[in-house]
Protein backbone atom coordinates (compact mmCIF):
# COMPACT_ATOMS: atom_id res chain seq x y z
CA UNK A 1 0.00 0.00 0.00
CA UNK A 2 0.98 3.56 -0.95
CA UNK A 3 2.32 5.89 2.05
CA UNK A 4 0.85 9.16 1.64
CA UNK A 5 3.78 11.01 3.71
CA UNK A 6 5.92 12.88 1.89
CA UNK A 7 9.31 15.74 3.05
CA UNK A 8 6.58 17.36 4.74
CA UNK A 9 5.39 14.12 6.79
CA UNK A 10 2.01 12.93 7.38
CA UNK A 11 -0.88 15.64 7.63
CA UNK A 12 -2.65 14.01 10.39
CA UNK A 13 -0.73 10.60 11.48
CA UNK A 14 2.20 10.12 12.85
CA UNK A 15 5.23 8.53 11.29
CA UNK A 16 4.89 5.36 14.34
CA UNK A 17 1.03 5.40 13.32
CA UNK A 18 1.19 4.93 10.03
CA UNK A 19 4.22 2.52 10.54
CA UNK A 20 1.91 0.79 13.09
CA UNK A 21 -1.09 0.23 10.36
CA UNK A 22 1.59 -0.78 8.02
CA UNK A 23 2.46 -3.42 10.06
CA UNK A 24 -0.69 -4.63 12.16
CA UNK A 25 -3.05 -3.68 9.05
CA UNK A 26 -5.44 -1.89 11.85
CA UNK A 27 -5.29 1.47 13.72
CA UNK A 28 -7.21 3.31 16.24
CA UNK A 29 -7.23 6.88 15.81
CA UNK A 30 -9.21 8.47 18.67
CA UNK A 31 -11.73 11.77 18.46
CA UNK A 32 -11.92 12.23 14.99
CA UNK A 33 -15.62 13.39 15.44
CA UNK A 34 -16.05 16.29 18.32
CA UNK A 35 -18.47 15.52 20.89
CA UNK A 36 -21.20 16.94 19.19
CA UNK A 37 -20.17 16.08 15.55
CA UNK A 38 -20.63 12.92 17.15
CA UNK A 39 -24.60 13.83 18.51
CA UNK A 40 -25.21 14.97 15.12
CA UNK A 41 -24.06 11.65 13.95
CA UNK A 42 -25.83 9.54 16.22
CA UNK A 43 -29.02 11.46 15.63
CA UNK A 44 -29.43 11.77 12.23
CA UNK A 45 -28.27 7.71 12.11
CA UNK A 46 -31.35 6.96 14.40
CA UNK A 47 -33.48 9.18 12.08
CA UNK A 48 -32.08 6.54 9.10
CA UNK A 49 -32.74 3.49 11.53
CA UNK A 50 -36.39 4.40 11.83
CA UNK A 51 -36.81 5.40 8.41
CA UNK A 52 -34.69 4.07 5.55
CA UNK A 53 -32.59 0.83 7.40
CA UNK A 54 -33.20 -2.86 6.89
CA UNK A 55 -33.66 -5.31 10.09
CA UNK A 56 -32.72 -9.15 9.04
CA UNK A 57 -31.09 -12.26 10.58
CA UNK A 58 -28.35 -10.65 8.55
CA UNK A 59 -25.64 -13.05 6.96
CA UNK A 60 -26.07 -16.25 6.02
CA UNK A 61 -24.11 -19.38 6.43
CA UNK A 62 -22.77 -22.20 8.73
CA UNK A 63 -20.61 -19.77 10.53
CA UNK A 64 -23.40 -18.92 12.42
CA UNK A 65 -23.77 -22.36 14.01
CA UNK A 66 -20.29 -22.35 15.08
CA UNK A 67 -20.88 -18.51 16.72
CA UNK A 68 -24.55 -18.98 18.50
CA UNK A 69 -26.68 -21.65 20.11
CA UNK A 70 -29.93 -22.46 18.33
CA UNK A 71 -31.93 -20.05 20.72
CA UNK A 72 -29.30 -17.20 19.89
CA UNK A 73 -29.21 -17.89 16.12
CA UNK A 74 -32.70 -17.51 15.84
CA UNK A 75 -33.40 -14.33 17.29
CA UNK A 76 -30.20 -12.68 16.05
CA UNK A 77 -30.53 -9.42 14.11
CA UNK A 78 -28.80 -6.68 12.30
CA UNK A 79 -29.69 -3.78 11.06
CA UNK A 80 -27.82 -2.02 8.09
CA UNK A 81 -28.05 0.15 4.94
CA UNK A 82 -25.51 1.51 2.24
CA UNK A 83 -24.62 5.17 1.32
CA UNK A 84 -25.85 6.82 4.17
CA UNK A 85 -24.58 10.46 2.07
CA UNK A 86 -27.21 9.95 0.34
CA UNK A 87 -29.84 10.30 2.96
CA UNK A 88 -28.28 12.96 5.70
CA UNK A 89 -26.09 15.97 5.15
CA UNK A 90 -24.84 15.05 8.53
CA UNK A 91 -23.33 11.82 7.08
CA UNK A 92 -21.89 13.79 4.04
CA UNK A 93 -19.92 16.09 5.72
CA UNK A 94 -18.49 12.87 7.83
CA UNK A 95 -17.37 11.25 4.54
CA UNK A 96 -15.52 14.49 3.37
CA UNK A 97 -14.70 14.99 7.35
CA UNK A 98 -10.69 17.06 6.77
CA UNK A 99 -9.28 15.19 9.73
CA UNK A 100 -10.37 11.81 8.79
CA UNK A 101 -9.71 12.40 5.25
CA UNK A 102 -6.33 13.67 6.20
CA UNK A 103 -5.78 10.31 7.95
CA UNK A 104 -6.13 8.55 4.48
CA UNK A 105 -4.09 10.68 2.53
CA UNK A 106 -1.41 9.28 5.33
CA UNK A 107 -2.37 5.94 4.22
CA UNK A 108 -3.16 6.09 0.87
CA UNK A 109 -1.32 9.04 -1.19
CA UNK A 110 -2.38 11.93 -2.09
CA UNK A 111 -5.64 11.09 -4.41
CA UNK A 112 -8.16 9.57 -2.05
CA UNK A 113 -11.54 8.17 -3.85
CA UNK A 114 -14.67 7.53 -1.22
CA UNK A 115 -16.09 3.97 -2.31
CA UNK A 116 -19.07 3.91 -0.42
CA UNK A 117 -20.44 3.83 3.30
CA UNK A 118 -22.31 0.96 5.41
CA UNK A 119 -24.39 1.42 8.70
CA UNK A 120 -23.68 -1.52 11.37
CA UNK A 121 -25.89 -1.78 14.20
CA UNK A 122 -26.02 -4.51 16.57
CA UNK A 123 -29.59 -4.58 17.72
CA UNK A 124 -29.68 -4.88 21.63
CA UNK A 125 -29.53 -8.40 23.65
CA UNK A 126 -28.85 -10.54 20.57
CA UNK A 127 -27.10 -8.12 18.14
CA UNK A 128 -25.59 -9.98 14.83
CA UNK A 129 -22.14 -11.30 15.00
CA UNK A 130 -19.61 -11.02 12.51
CA UNK A 131 -17.20 -14.45 11.45
CA UNK A 132 -14.01 -13.86 10.36
CA UNK A 133 -13.67 -12.52 7.20
CA UNK A 134 -12.00 -9.97 4.83
CA UNK A 135 -13.53 -6.74 3.69
CA UNK A 136 -12.38 -7.65 0.31
CA UNK A 137 -14.44 -10.38 -0.53
CA UNK A 138 -17.35 -8.20 -0.53
CA UNK A 139 -15.88 -5.67 -2.75
CA UNK A 140 -12.81 -7.05 -4.63
CA UNK A 141 -10.08 -4.85 -5.69
CA UNK A 142 -6.98 -5.47 -7.59
CA UNK A 143 -4.41 -4.22 -4.15
CA UNK A 144 -4.65 -3.28 -0.86
CA UNK A 145 -5.24 0.15 -1.41
CA UNK A 146 -8.12 0.28 0.27
CA UNK A 147 -8.90 1.76 3.95
CA UNK A 148 -12.27 0.85 5.92
CA UNK A 149 -13.07 2.76 8.27
CA UNK A 150 -15.42 2.05 11.49
CA UNK A 151 -17.29 5.35 13.04
CA UNK A 152 -17.89 4.98 16.55
CA UNK A 153 -21.07 6.25 17.64
CA UNK A 154 -21.36 4.35 20.73
CA UNK A 155 -18.98 3.08 23.19
CA UNK A 156 -17.77 -0.25 22.29
CA UNK A 157 -16.41 -3.09 24.75
CA UNK A 158 -16.96 -7.12 24.78
CA UNK A 159 -20.27 -7.03 25.74
CA UNK A 160 -21.43 -5.07 22.48
CA UNK A 161 -19.08 -6.74 19.84
CA UNK A 162 -15.61 -4.56 19.21
CA UNK A 163 -13.90 -5.06 15.99
CA UNK A 164 -11.87 -7.53 16.51
CA UNK A 165 -8.39 -8.24 14.22
CA UNK A 166 -5.78 -10.88 13.30
CA UNK A 167 -2.60 -8.65 13.07
CA UNK A 168 -0.49 -8.81 10.22
CA UNK A 169 -3.27 -10.99 8.24
CA UNK A 170 -3.48 -8.66 5.89
CA UNK A 171 -0.07 -9.46 4.14
CA UNK A 172 -1.54 -12.37 2.75
CA UNK A 173 -3.48 -10.90 0.58
CA UNK A 174 -7.28 -11.82 -0.76
CA UNK A 175 -7.97 -15.22 0.72
CA UNK A 176 -10.35 -17.55 -0.29
CA UNK A 177 -14.01 -17.22 1.37
CA UNK A 178 -16.31 -19.51 1.69
CA UNK A 179 -19.42 -18.86 -0.80
CA UNK A 180 -21.55 -21.69 -1.41
CA UNK A 181 -22.89 -24.45 1.29
CA UNK A 182 -24.97 -27.64 0.37
CA UNK A 183 -28.01 -25.23 0.26
CA UNK A 184 -27.11 -22.78 -1.70
CA UNK A 185 -25.04 -19.50 -1.88
CA UNK A 186 -24.00 -17.60 1.85
CA UNK A 187 -22.39 -14.90 3.06
CA UNK A 188 -18.47 -14.39 2.30
CA UNK A 189 -16.64 -15.68 5.74
CA UNK A 190 -13.92 -17.80 6.38
CA UNK A 191 -13.60 -21.19 7.27
CA UNK A 192 -14.60 -21.48 11.19
CA UNK A 193 -12.42 -24.03 11.57
CA UNK A 194 -9.29 -22.44 10.77
CA UNK A 195 -10.01 -18.59 11.80
CA UNK A 196 -10.93 -18.33 14.66
CA UNK A 197 -11.71 -15.28 16.96
CA UNK A 198 -10.17 -16.30 19.63
CA UNK A 199 -6.97 -15.61 17.96
CA UNK A 200 -7.69 -11.94 17.33
CA UNK A 201 -7.06 -8.39 19.16
CA UNK A 202 -9.66 -6.85 20.30
CA UNK A 203 -9.84 -2.81 19.84
CA UNK A 204 -12.50 -1.26 21.89
CA UNK A 205 -13.25 2.49 21.56
CA UNK A 206 -15.38 5.51 22.17
CA UNK A 207 -17.30 7.51 20.95
CA UNK A 208 -16.22 9.82 18.35
CA UNK A 209 -12.83 7.40 17.78
CA UNK A 210 -12.34 5.57 14.14
CA UNK A 211 -10.76 2.36 13.40
CA UNK A 212 -9.12 2.04 10.32
CA UNK A 213 -8.21 -1.62 8.82
CA UNK A 214 -7.14 -2.64 5.13
CA UNK A 215 -9.41 -4.45 3.01
CA UNK A 216 -6.99 -7.60 3.46
CA UNK A 217 -6.99 -7.37 7.65
CA UNK A 218 -9.10 -10.66 8.91
CA UNK A 219 -11.56 -9.91 11.33
CA UNK A 220 -14.49 -10.32 13.02
CA UNK A 221 -16.95 -9.34 16.26
CA UNK A 222 -19.02 -11.31 19.17
CA UNK A 223 -22.17 -10.91 19.40
CA UNK A 224 -23.86 -7.49 21.12
CA UNK A 225 -25.79 -8.80 24.52
CA UNK A 226 -26.37 -5.13 26.03
CA UNK A 227 -29.53 -3.65 26.37
CA UNK A 228 -28.87 -1.24 23.50
CA UNK A 229 -27.87 -0.49 20.10
CA UNK A 230 -24.10 -0.94 19.42
CA UNK A 231 -24.11 1.86 16.37
CA UNK A 232 -21.14 1.83 13.53
CA UNK A 233 -20.85 3.04 10.27
CA UNK A 234 -18.25 1.87 8.12
CA UNK A 235 -16.90 4.32 5.21
CA UNK A 236 -14.22 2.78 2.61
CA UNK A 237 -11.50 5.14 1.07
CA UNK A 238 -9.51 3.88 -1.95
CA UNK A 239 -6.48 5.03 -4.40
CA UNK A 240 -9.04 5.69 -7.55
CA UNK A 241 -6.53 3.85 -9.45
CA UNK A 242 -7.00 0.53 -7.42
CA UNK A 243 -8.98 -1.07 -10.19
CA UNK A 244 -12.29 -2.61 -9.14
CA UNK A 245 -12.90 -6.11 -10.03
CA UNK A 246 -15.84 -7.25 -8.45
CA UNK A 247 -18.76 -6.94 -5.85
CA UNK A 248 -20.55 -3.56 -4.05
CA UNK A 249 -20.53 -0.86 -6.47
CA UNK A 250 -18.52 -2.24 -9.58
CA UNK A 251 -18.09 0.36 -11.81
CA UNK A 252 -19.63 3.11 -9.80
CA UNK A 253 -17.16 6.55 -8.99
CA UNK A 254 -17.49 8.01 -5.68
CA UNK A 255 -16.39 11.19 -4.62
CA UNK A 256 -13.00 12.62 -4.95
CA UNK A 257 -12.28 13.08 -1.34
CA UNK A 258 -8.36 14.41 -1.71
CA UNK A 259 -6.51 15.26 -4.49
CA UNK A 260 -7.11 13.92 -8.37
CA UNK A 261 -8.61 11.48 -10.07
CA UNK A 262 -5.93 10.43 -12.81
CA UNK A 263 -7.15 9.69 -16.48
CA UNK A 264 -6.00 6.97 -19.02
CA UNK A 265 -5.59 6.54 -22.15
CA UNK A 266 -8.81 6.89 -23.72
CA UNK A 267 -10.45 6.49 -20.40
CA UNK A 268 -13.96 8.04 -21.14
CA UNK A 269 -15.97 10.62 -18.94
CA UNK A 270 -18.43 9.62 -16.31
CA UNK A 271 -22.17 10.25 -17.36
CA UNK A 272 -25.31 9.36 -15.17
CA UNK A 273 -26.36 7.18 -17.77
CA UNK A 274 -22.90 5.52 -18.23
CA UNK A 275 -19.81 6.62 -20.42
CA UNK A 276 -19.87 9.54 -22.71
CA UNK A 277 -20.10 9.26 -26.17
Amino acid sequence: MAAGTGASGPRVLSRAEVDAFRTRGFLLIPAVFTPAETDELAEHLDGLIAGWAETSPGWSGPWRQAYMDEATEKKSKLTAMHDLSFYSDAWMRAVTNPKLVGAMVDLLGPNVELHHSTMHVKPPEAGHPFPMHQDWAFYQHADGRYVDVLVHLDETRHENGEIRFLPGSHRNGALEHVTQTPAGPCTPHLPTDRWKLEDTVAVPAKRGDVVCFCIHTVHGSHINVTGKNRRLVRIGYRDPENLQTGGQSLGRPGLMVAGRRPRHAGQPLFSINGPAS
